[in-house]
C-alpha cells in the first residue's frame, strides 16, 4: 500500500499499525459532496451539482469499499450517468495500476494514466494521501470530489434522484439512528475487523480483533433470526455496507486473513441473508470473485510472500435463500 507524500510517490510507507501491532486505517483525504442543489455537504466545498456525465468513478472489483459504490451505482440507476474505470487486481510496489490485460480491468478512460496515484496528483500536485479506491472524480473541475466510500454511497442514494426519477432511499426517515448504530459496530469489528485480523502483527492484537469479529457475527446471526434485514423490513444502507464483506468472507477472509473460527456458510441465517443480498437484481454483476481472490492473495506479500493463489472454495451463491 503506497502513498503520496507532498505529491511524490513513496513505495515504502510506514505500515498502518500501532506500537501494539494493531492495524489502523487512515482517514480519507477528499471529503466533498455532490448535493441536489450544489450546496456544500456535511464537509468540504460546494459547487458539485448532480449532472449526467459529469462524474467518473475509479474502482477496484477486489476492494470492498469500492464495491459499495458499484452496488449503489447499479441499484440507483446511475450507470448511464456516472462512468467507471476499473484498476487491475494486483496492488504492488506502485499501488493500483491500470492494465486491461486482466479480464474486467479497464484503461483509465479519462487520462490514460498507468497508475492510480497519477489521478491523485492531477487533483493536487502536492497531495499527501494514501492512494485508495474508490475515487469520485469531477470532470468539470478536474479534481477529486471524494475518496470516502461511506459518503459516496450517500451521494448516490439521493443526490441524483432528479436525474433518475428514483425517490427511494436506503436511509428511510426515522431509521437513521438505528442504521448508524449498526454501521458503527459492523464497520469497527467486521468491515474493518477482517483487516485488523489479517494485518495484526502481534498475537494480542489478532486475538482482540478476531474475538470482536466473531462476537459481531454471532450478534448478526441472532438479529437475523428475528428479521429478514438488519434494520426494519426492507434493505437499508446497513445491509449494503455489510454485504461486500460477507461476499468476500469465505473466499478470502476466512483463510487469508485468519478469520478462521467459522465460515460464513456455518451461520444459517447470515449465509441465507448474504445470498438474498447477492441475488438482488443487478448486484451479482458487481461481484467479481476472480478479482477478489487474485488481489488479496497476490498483493499482500507480508501475508503470502510466495503469492500463491489457492484453489477457490465451492460456494453456490445462487442457491435459494428461503427468506421471506
Amino acid at each position: 500500500m503506497g502513498q503520496l507524500i507532498n505529491g511524490e510517490w513513496d513505495e515504502n510507507p510506514n505500515f498502518p499499525t500501532s506500537s501494539d501491532g494493531a492495524f489502523r486505517r487512515p482517514d480519507a483525504s477528499f471529503r466533498n459532496w455532490v448535493t441536489p442543489d450544489g450546496a456544500p455537504g456535511p464537509s468540504g466545498a460546494g459547487g458539485y451539482l448532480p449532472e449526467s456525465g459529469r462524474y467518473h468513478l475509479y474502482v477496484s472489483y477486489a476492494c470492498p469499499w469500492a464495491h459499495r459504490t458499484l452496488i449503489y451505482r447499479a441499484l440507483r440507476g446511475l450507470a448511464d450517468h456516472i462512468t467507471v474505470s476499473v484498476v487491475h487486481p494486483d496492488m504492488l510496489n506502485k499501488g493500483w495500476k491500470f492494465d486491461e490485460s486482466y479480464n474486467g480491468a479497464t484503461p483509465d478512460h479519462l487520462f490514460g494514466a498507468k497508475q492510480l496515484y497519477e489521478i491523485y496528483q492531477r487533483a493536487d500536485s502536492g497531495v499527501s494521501a494514501r492512494v485508495t479506491v474508490p475515487i469520485l472524480w469531477d470532470k468539470q473541475t478536474n479534481s477529486i470530489v471524494s475518496n470516502e466510500s461511506a459518503e459516496i454511497i450517500r451521494m448516490f442514494d439521493t443526490a441524483f434522484n432528479g436525474l433518475t426519477g428514483n425517490t427511494a432511499t436506503f436511509r428511510p426517515a426515522g431509521l437513521e439512528d438505528e442504521i448508524d448504530a449498526v454501521n458503527t459496530r459492523v464497520y469497527n469489528t467486521l468491515n474493518n475487523g477482517v483487516y485488523r485480523c489479517g494485518f495484526a502483527t502481534s498475537q494480542r492484537a489478532y486475538d482482540t480483533a478476531v474475538g470482536e469479529l466473531f462476537d459481531t457475527m454471532d450478534w448478526l446471526e441472532a438479529r437475523l433470526a428475528k428479521s429478514r434485514y438488519l434494520v426494519g423490513d426492507s434493505i437499508t444502507e446497513a445491509d449494503w455496507r455489510l454485504a461486500p464483506t460477507l461476499f468476500r468472507f469465505d473466499a478470502v477472509y476466512h483463510g487469508h486473513f485468519k478469520c478462521s473460527r467459522n465460515r460464513l456458510v456455518d451461520f444459517p441465517n447470515l449465509w441465507a441473508y448474504a445470498r438474498d443480498l447477492f441475488q438482488q437484481p443487478g448486484v451479482a454483476d458487481t461481484v467479481k470473485f476472480d478479482h477478489i481472490r487474485r488481489h488479496y492473495h497476490y498483493s499482500h506479500e507480508s501475508i503470502n510472500p510466495h503469492r500463491i493463489v489457492p484453489l477457490a472454495p465451492a460456494i453456490d451463491w445462487m442457491q435459494p435463500h428461503n427468506r421471506a
